[in-house]
């Protein structure tokens, strides 16, 4: 693996910790552009009320001077803005007044384990007695450290014309026509201005209504999401071992994301039900270098698809079209209205502990499977291009994309050049 990361921190700790190995040098990148990362996970409708007050205080601790990578590792803090409520409980050292900690609200032990969740496993993994110990790790708020790592991965994407889009494609059973185009970087913004992030405006107001009926039923929802990478260059991953496939790859970084359970690449599980004669992407040839596949980034192969259903992989590969992955998340475990469970403390029956959560948190999980995705596709570049510097990396895909568009035959006949 070229590039590298690593999180830690708890739901409620003093703060979340980030760092990301194998960066270039010469990447611009403020802390703003973090932060606008970081605001755009807050996105979303059907959050709960701690999104409103949740705010991320960043500091970047190393590997970026005068806003530019300086090769070293990038390390960075995302502060808890709630922490003085918690530092007895969520202590590192044992509490001052362990019976006062344990008496308060937040210090009660919590031995309803929630189905769904991490919290029965990893009591009986790492033999607590307290599911806390599980869930505080467990939280979707590790993503915030996720999301404002792969800022610096989509800063060298962008550099050589890659943009990665995400959007939502389902919530419940509400879902955007087939038809529906795949969304271009200039959509983005669109996108995060609709409440849940669809491209579909029509079926945005149908998805609101489907989780306000969730929310006055005491319920959650699930979705699927669709993150689609434009300008990628053919040869990315490879063909030759399990680990350095690109679907791969993806599918073990979606499903990461906390809630997921599913990832298709293209038109996967649709396809499984297709005859092979309608289930792949027939090939034509470019009429001239200026049409190469792909929708203008990357490209550089010559040829076509004539439709999208690969998803822009074939053999562990990109192909220079757009790559699309979608992962399908489950309704949140957390529930106001606690499903049946057992006191892991008495034994007996009991109803689920209750957390606060959201009715829906699909919208923002869009933005953080943008951002593994955006990860592992700047993984997968430099593992091609190499390069310690930002020009060493253009310089070398550059002549990489040349030498392909020359070994190639050209349309209408020609020798490809040697």
């Amino acid at each position: 693996m070229t590039l590298r990361y690593l999180t830690a921190g708890e739901s409620h700790g003093p703060a979340l910790v980030g760092i990301l190995e194998g960066l270039p040098a010469g990447i611009a990148v403020t802390t703003a552009d973090v932060a606008a990362e970081l605001a755009r996970r807050r996105l979303g409708y059907g959050r709960s009320p701690r999104m409103d007050f949740e705010s991320d205080r960043l500091e970047v601790l190393g590997g970026v001077r005068h806003g530019r990578t300086l090769g070293s590792p990038v390390a960075l803090v995302i502060h808890n803005t709630e922490w003085p409520k918690w530092t007895q409980v969520m202590a590192v050292d044992p509490p001052d007044d362990a019976e006062a900690a344990a008496a308060s609200a937040r210090g009660a032990t919590l031995t309803r384990p929630r189905p769904g969740h991490a919290d029965l496993v990893g009591m009986q993994k790492y033999r607590f007695d307290d599911a806390r110990d599980v869930l505080e790790r467990a939280s979707a708020r590790e993503t915030a450290t996720r999301v404002a790592l792969a800022v610096y991965a989509k800063a060298l994407l962008a550099e050589v014309g890659v943009t990665v889009v995400s959007h939502v494609v389902s919530i419940g059973e509400v879902a955007v026509p087939d038809d529906t185009l795949i969304p271009g970087p200039g959509d983005l913004t669109a996108i995060d201005a609709d409440p849940v992030r669809c491209a579909d405006p029509a079926t945005s107001a149908r998805m609101r209504e489907r989780i306000e009926a969730a929310r006055a039923g005491r319920d959650t929802l699930g979705g699927v999401v669709e993150v689609a990478a434009h300008g990628l260059p053919p040869g990315l991953g490879s063909h030759v071992h399990w680990d350095r496939k690109l679907d791969t790859r993806l599918a073990a970084a979606l499903m990461s994301v906390q809630a997921f359970k599913g990832v298709e690449v293209g038109d996967g599980f649709r396809t499984a039900a297709t005859p092979g004669s309608q289930a792949h992407d027939e090939i034509d040839a470019a009429e001239d270098a200026a049409d190469d596949v792909g929708d203008g980034g990357g490209g550089g192969a010559r040829f076509r698809r004539r439709t999208h259903r690969a998803g822009g992989i074939e053999g562990g590969m990109s192909t220079g079209e757009v790559l699309r992955v979608r992962g399908a998340m489950k309704p949140l475990s957390s529930l106001t209205q606690p499903l049946a469970t057992v006191d892991v403390a008495t034994g007996e029956p009991a109803e689920a502990i209750t957390q606060r959560s959201d009715t829906c948190a699909v919208p923002r999980a869009g933005v953080v499977c943008e951002a593994v995705v955006a990860l592992v596709l700047a993984d997968a570049l430099l593992e091609k291009t190499g390069g310690d510097h930002l020009a060493e990396v253009r310089r070398n895909l550059d002549a990489y994309v040349d030498d392909v568009r020359r070994r190639l035959p050209r349309p209408g006949g020609g020798e490809p050049a040697r």
